[in-house]
C-alpha cells in the first residue's frame, strides 16, 4: 500500500531547489515592479512581479513558476531569485497562476477545481505577456527562459515542450504572441503523469490535478505529461533531481532524459546523490550555480 502524505505536508511540493533568499537586498541598479496583471481567467486577475536591470538592453528574460502541488505555493517564493536575475542582466518575472481548490479533509473522495489544463494556460499567457511587452521592459523577445520546481518544474517543461500549434495555449491573455521559450530549467518536476501517479507517495494530488485516476482520465494524463510532447526541435532543457525524492521519483527525470536524447533534443540531467524533494545547503548552491550557468549559455549572446 502506498504511503499517504498528511495534508499539512502538501507544501513540500513548493520547496525550491534554488535556495530562496528572502532577504536579498534590492540593488540601486535594478528596478522592481509588483502586482502586475498579465492576464485574466474568468474573474481571476493573473499577477506577476518583475525585476529588471537599468540600462537600454535588450536583455534576456526568465519566467519563474512556483511549486506547491498545483494547489499551493506563492510567486513570492522567487522574489529573491528575480532580483538576483536582474543583477545578472536578466529581466525576470515570478508569476501566480490558478491553483486548485479542494477540501483537504476529504481529499480521497473530493474533486478539485480548476484542474489541468488551467495552470499551463496561465503559464503560457505569462510568457506571451513578457514577449508582448518586450519593448517596454527592454526584453530580447528571442531570448526567454522558464524555470520552476516541482509543480513549477512540470509547468516549465510543458511551456518549453508543447507545440504552439496545439490546443493547450488557452485564452488567459495576450493572444497573437508566441509562448515559445529558448531554454528551460526543470527542478524535480513530474514528466510522466501515469508513472508519477503510480510511484509517488502523494498519488492523491495527481488524481485531483488530473480529475481522476489514469484509468478514468487517460487523455488528460497523456496531455499533461511533458514526455508526450518531446520533440527534436525543443529548446535546451536542464533537469535537476535528487535520487532520494519520493514525491517525484528520480525515474521521472531519467525517462525524460531518455526520450529527449532518443529524438536528438538537447537535455542535460544532473542527479544529486542523497537528496530528496528539495536541495538544502551545498546542494542548493550547486543547483543555483548550474541554473545560472545554463541560462547564461543559452540566453546570453
Amino acid at each position: 500500500m502506498r504511503r499517504q502524505l498528511p495534508a499539512a505536508l502538501l507544501m513540500l511540493f513548493s520547496l525550491i531547489a534554488l535556495a530562496t533568499s528572502e532577504g536579498f537586498a534590492q540593488s540601486p541598479e535594478i528596478i522592481v515592479e509588483e502586482n502586475i496583471t498579465y492576464g485574466n481567467a474568468g474573474n481571476t486577475e493573473l499577477k506577476l512581479d518583475l525585476a529588471r536591470p537599468t540600462g537600454d538592453g535588450p536583455f534576456p528574460a526568465i519566467v519563474f513558476i512556483h511549486g506547491g502541488g498545483w494547489s499551493g505555493g506563492d510567486r513570492r517564493a522567487y522574489r529573491g531569485q528575480i532580483r538576483e536575475a536582474a543583477t545578472r542582466g536578466y529581466v525576470a518575472a515570478t508569476i501566480s497562476y490558478r491553483l486548485m481548490q479542494f477540501d483537504h479533509a476529504q481529499r480521497e473522495t473530493t474533486t478539485a477545481t480548476p484542474i489541468f489544463p488551467a495552470q499551463i494556460h496561465d503559464a503560457k499567457a505569462a510568457v506571451r505577456w513578457v514577449r508582448a511587452h518586450a519593448d517596454r521592459y527592454r526584453v530580447d523577445p528571442n531570448r526567454i527562459g522558464v524555470t520552476g520546481a516541482s509543480a513549477g518544474g512540470h509547468l516549465s517543461l510543458l511551456v518549453g515542450l508543447i507545440d504552439p500549434s496545439s490546443d493547450l495555449e488557452g485564452d488567459s491573455g495576450n493572444p497573437g504572441w508566441s509562448s515559445q521559450v529558448q531554454a528551460v530549467v526543470n527542478v524535480f518536476g513530474p514528466t510522466d503523469m501515469v508513472s508519477c501517479y503510480e510511484l509517488s507517495t502523494a498519488p492523491w494530488i495527481m488524481r485531483l490535478f488530473m480529475g481522476g485516476t489514469p484509468a478514468e482520465t487517460p487523455q488528460r494524463y497523456q496531455d499533461a505529461s511533458p514526455t508526450t510532447h518531446v520533440r527534436k526541435d525543443a529548446p535546451p532543457i536542464l533537469t535537476l533531481h535528487g535520487d532520494r525524492d519520493d514525491l517525484v521519483p528520480v525515474q521521472q527525470a531519467i525517462v525524460l532524459d531518455d526520450k529527449m536524447k532518443a529524438v536528438g533534443a538537447h537535455h542535460t540531467l544532473m542527479i544529486f546523490e542523497g537528496q530528496g524533494h528539495g536541495f538544502p545547503g551545498e546542494y542548493g548552491k550547486k543547483a543555483a550555480d548550474a541554473t545560472w550557468a545554463f541560462f547564461d549559455k543559452h540566453l546570453k549572446p
